[in-house]
């Protein structure tokens, strides 16, 4: 497995992480033996950075990670989240950076993960009504006292991720970054760049989208998140499959599948990204790591972006409440 080091912090993870939201809630229903036999297979293949947040589950998700690490903790770079809060209501998304609740909600987590420190915790999404150099005050706070390593920022705009910079080193950006996301490219890849900010990109196949597999909603389950995604209604479903079936041409050209170019794409982008492939079955874990292997020529890459350029992707990733969450 190859490795590359987040920014300049020194941290080094496997280039390619497993997102661990899907295995407990968003896309259909859960399986914990084979969710937890797709965390061992990763760990086995090398697949050393494992992502989680509080709120994934709703507080399940933590738990099923920590048991399928207990024994295998030194083997794994362990990242999870605060800062989103949840109730009752599972359209409900409300945030929180008050000092107070980043410590609550860390106890809370290395309790759930039975773990002692986590290695790279994010502020999951920023807090408009608390000034960020209070919340990555309170962050760096946990560094002191051993129980985070690292710091992160997720869907924070470059002013922002500035701002925290200047209160304690931020180690990564997580942003949702794919051929059908292409939001950072605006300016938050350059800033991270600039600051030696290593960047994580979560949703690398468009929640499943540009692996092909997804051609109408029939074949997701009621419960699924995707069935009520703006990019999967109607006609933007429609728009959405042309740009899908672009990458699949190209990807028979070149002898892969579409996901593989898809993740390929994306690891060509600069030697300072790690994508995080949420799946939750082994087959398709395998699949994802074989992307490692396709070389893309600067033409070949020419071409990908030209069959899917930038805001060609008809709808918003999110419904509006959260989307007004996002580059605060």
């Amino acid at each position: 497995m190859k490795t590359r080091e987040l920014g300049k912090s020194g941290l080094k993870v496997s280039a390619l992480g497993l997102g661990c939201m899907g295995l407990s809630e968003f896309y259909g229903t859960r399986d914990d033996v084979e969710s937890t036999a797709t965390i061992h297979r990763a760990l086995d293949l090398g697949v050393n950075f494992l992502d989680t947040a509080d709120i994934y589950g709703p507080f399940t998700n933590e738990i099923l990670v920590g048991r399928a690490i207990r024994d295998r903790r030194q083997e794994v770079i362990l990242a999870s989240k605060c800062g989103i809060v949840r109730t009752n209501d599972p359209r409900f998304r409300g945030v929180n950076g008050k000092p107070e609740y980043i410590r609550s909600s860390c106890e809370a987590s290395l309790r759930r993960l039975s773990v002692n420190t986590i290695d790279l915790y994010y502020l999951h999404r920023v807090d408009p009504t608390v000034p960020i150099e209070e919340t990555i005050g309170a962050m760096s706070q946990l560094v002191k006292e051993g129980k985070v390593r690292h710091l992160g920022l997720s869907e924070a705009s470059a002013q922002t991720i500035r701002r925290a910079h200047r209160i304690h080193p931020i180690t990564a950006v997580q942003s949702e970054y794919s051929l059908w996301s292409r939001d950072p490219e605006r300016d938050v890849l350059a800033t991270c760049r600039e600051l030696g900010i290593g960047f994580v990109a979560y949703s690398p196949l468009g929640r499943g989208f540009l692996t092909g597999q997804i051609k109408s909603l029939d074949g997701l389950t009621p419960n699924d998140w995707r069935r009520g995604a703006p990019r999967f209604q109607g006609e933007n479903l429609q728009k959405n499959l042309e740009l899908v079936r672009r990458v699949e041409t190209i990807a028979q050209q070149k002898g892969c599948s579409a996901a593989q170019l898809a993740l390929a794409w994306l690891f060509a982008k600069g030697e300072d990204i790690v994508p995080i492939v949420g799946t939750k079955r082994r087959k398709y874990l395998v699949e994802n790591i074989g992307a490692l292997q396709v070389a893309l020529s600067s033409e070949e890459i020419h071409k990908i972006d030209e069959a899917v350029p930038p805001n060609s992707v008809a709808g918003e990733r999110y419904p509006t409440p959260v989307m007004d969450l996002l580059n605060r």
